[in-house]
């Protein structure tokens, strides 16, 4: 049976190593032709750790190529992404993987620490997704998976860079998911728990054994598939798999008089009522529903 993957082409970001190398794999194990990105040796030429994945795809019958490129950089991505269709005429999957951390409380990190990180992640991911964006539309198809995080949903002591940055994706997700909708584009976001070298030491041991990149990486393969959802959050670790929503209460209008501290204070539990929580299209559907609780309110008080 014809794989739906046979003939697709990806890119993963940062996959000589972790999850990049796990992700890369699973996609060459569908069908996919895989292109091995990871940072450029000392001679400017694809690294060991990039050729290394290639020869285990290799050896599993597949077709992968190792490709030089620092994320950060755009005209690095560009020339990638233009030797790749040079190559096999056409990027149907990106995945944004590449990262690093410089992890440190707030109060201690130097600012060039901040922007480093922002630099590869989200600026990174962004130069990625421009660079294949052209190919793509022209195609009318493309699978586009951005790598969020716990940090970035819910916050890690030392991590405001990462965090910060991992926040970014999201926004960058419901934007491209609205833009290349009508191309046949559908972008989300994986957030991935997985023992790497980015987590070494962080789980016990018991539970590290169940934290592979391996058991992480079948989410992928789906958001890179014909299958894939819209503008969805992913979260993946140990084999199980969460969806994370970005919701929003429905809200108490406060009247003109009534809106100093002790009232927000008052009606604060109201306000936070989970049970009323409701997603949105777009960022300007929420001016909707700011005039949704206003008239809710008139028709009470009429």
């Amino acid at each position: 049976m014809t794989s739906e993957f046979e003939g697709r082409v990806a890119i993963v970001t940062g996959a000589g190593a972790g999850l990049g190398r796990s992700h890369a794999l699973a996609l060459a194990e569908a069908g996919a032709r895989v292109v091995v990105n990871d940072i450029a040796g000392p001679d400017g030429a694809a690294g060991e750790a990039a050729l290394s994945v290639v020869r285990e795809i290799e050896a599993l019958g597949g077709e992968a190529v190792a490709e030089p490129a620092d994320v950060s950089r755009f005209a690095e991505v560009e020339a990638m992404a233009e030797r790749v269709v040079a190559r096999w005429g056409r990027i149907d999957i990106l995945v944004n993987n590449a990262g690093i951390l410089r992890d440190r409380s707030f109060a201690k990190m130097e600012m060039t620490d901040f922007d480093a990180v922002v630099a590869v992640h989200l600026t990174g991911s962004a130069n990625c997704c421009r660079a294949v964006w052209e190919t793509m539309r022209q195609q009318g198809y493309g699978r586009i998976v951005l790598t969020t995080s716990c940090s970035g949903l819910y916050g890690n002591f030392g991590q405001a860079n990462y965090a910060a940055a991992k926040t970014g994706m999201i926004g960058l997700m419901t934007t491209l998911q609205q833009e290349g909708e009508k191309h046949g584009i559908r972008v989300n976001c994986l957030s991935p728990l997985a023992t790497t070298g980015m987590t070494e030491g962080l789980f016990a041991a018991g539970d590290a054994a169940l934290l592979t990149p391996e058991a992480v990486s079948p989410a992928v393969v789906y958001m890179a598939s014909q299958e894939a959802p819209e503008k969805t959050i992913i979260g993946a670790g140990a084999g199980a798999y969460t969806v994370v929503h970005v919701v929003e209460t429905a809200g108490v209008y406060l009247p003109p008089g009534a809106r100093t501290p002790a009232d927000f204070s008052a009606a604060f539990a109201q306000m936070s009522d989970l049970s009323t929580a409701r997603s949105f299209a777009t960022g300007f559907d929420q001016g909707g529903g700011f005039i949704e609780a206003v008239n809710r309110e008139r028709v009470a008080t009429a």
